[in-house]
């Protein structure tokens, strides 16, 4: 089987090295950049940093702050005028997956033209988009290196999957200092976000021995940072290996894709506006209770990953112990537990169950489901 292999072509990680991303930037002879990002980065003064940084190698920029949690067709079309305005040769998103992929959608429209919603699917685009310098400042979504763009299309109430060649970043830039003093509950969400990233990933039907083995390494490392990273937000080193998991998560389902999670986790975030790692790890055991009909062993792999001694147990058991372990480390984080408390609705689900099918990331899950089956699976996160 012939397998592919994305990701940016330059990635800095590690305490300090938006230094080196924002003389990076400068070697590319740039000439002004569109920063995308949203109001709480402005407000904390993260963005009069980056400028600075920038303004000091004579590199200018203006700022789109505008992106919503879920950034929508409006904030992508609000972002591209004002890039067509100044002239903008590049594009930084600064933030976490909302800036992203708002930055990618404004970057694919400004060589591509048309409208966002024609890119939805695979690979609807012909030309790369305008360059992209993706700097995260949460450990969670994986969008800074991904060729993945989730925007919400406010008219049909979804979340448009765009998954394109052209929108993965030139350089993505994880510097754990940027994800310090970030609130418990943003960690916790985004952390979670991450595990399921990389739990859909190795168990996806176009995972690799390359994808499995930066998706067990990322369990792994949440496993033993995401607790610490939630209760001390100044841990750097925790931090810092939280930015290592959610990078390699994203390597994994970068070239894997992901599964049913995502596919009905974006259907609860377009039609309620809800944050998407907690719907994610409200649905993630309950999806995975599922796909444990079909691949127990690989289950059985991530329950070990997440620390559980499956000496002895049989390939059924131990995936039951690794749906276990992601219900206690999603308990100790403080994610709600059902989608009740999310005020999520049962008479929605048979619409939430229809646009679920026929989102993009369910196609490589390892089980394909009926209709029915997906509202049973909402009915068990109730």
């Amino acid at each position: 089987m012939m397998a592919g292999f994305f990701i940016p072509s330059i990635n800095l990680m590690g305490i300090g090295c938006l230094e080196e991303a924002v003389d990076s930037i400068q070697a590319k002879s740039f000439r002004r950049g569109l920063i995308v990002t949203d109001t709480v980065l402005v407000d904390i003064g993260m963005v009069v940093k980056v400028q600075k940084l920038l303004t000091d190698r004579d590199v200018e920029t203006v700022v789109f702050d505008g992106t919503q949690p879920n950034p929508t067709v409006s904030n992508v079309n609000d972002g591209l005028v004002i890039l067509k305005e100044n002239d903008c040769d590049f594009v930084i998103s600064l933030g976490g997956g909302s800036p992203h992929d708002c930055a990618k959608g404004i970057a694919l429209l400004a060589t591509n033209g048309g409208e966002i919603k024609d890119y939805e699917g695979v690979n609807r685009s012909a030309k790369a988009q305008l360059p992209l310098i993706a700097i995260n400042t949460t450990a969670g979504t994986a969008s800074e290196m991904t060729l993945f763009c989730i925007i919400t299309d406010e008219d049909r109430h979804i979340k448009m999957a765009i998954v394109d060649k052209h929108t993965t970043p030139m350089i993505s830039v994880n510097d754990p200092e940027l994800m310090l003093a970030k609130p418990a509950s943003l960690t916790a969400a985004t952390g979670m976000d991450a595990l399921t990233h990389a739990i859909e990933a190795y168990v996806s039907i176009n995972a690799t021995p390359v994808t499995d083995a930066v998706a067990i390494k990322a369990i792994e490392l949440i496993q033993a940072n995401l607790r610490r990273a939630v209760s001390h937000g100044d841990d750097i080193k925790a931090r810092e290996q939280m930015a290592y998991a959610q990078f390699m998560a994203g390597m994994a389902f970068n070239n894997a894709s992901l599964g049913y999670v995502h596919a009905m986790a974006h259907q609860l975030g377009g039609f309620y506006d809800l944050p998407h790692g907690v719907c994610n790890a409200i649905l993630l055991p309950h999806v995975q209770r599922y796909n444990a009909q079909v691949c127990p062993e690989r289950l059985a792999d991530v329950a070990k990953a997440m620390g559980v001694d499956t000496s002895g147990m049989a390939a059924d058991k131990a995936a039951e112990a690794a749906i276990s372990a992601i219900v206690e480390l999603s308990q100790a984080v403080n994610i709600p537990s059902g989608l009740s408390q999310l005020e999520v609705k049962v008479d929605d689900f048979n619409l939430l169950a229809d646009n679920a099918l026929k989102d993009a990331c369910g196609f490589t899950n390892p089980k394909q489901a009926t209709h029915a089956e997906i509202v049973e699976i909402f009915s068990a996160a109730m």
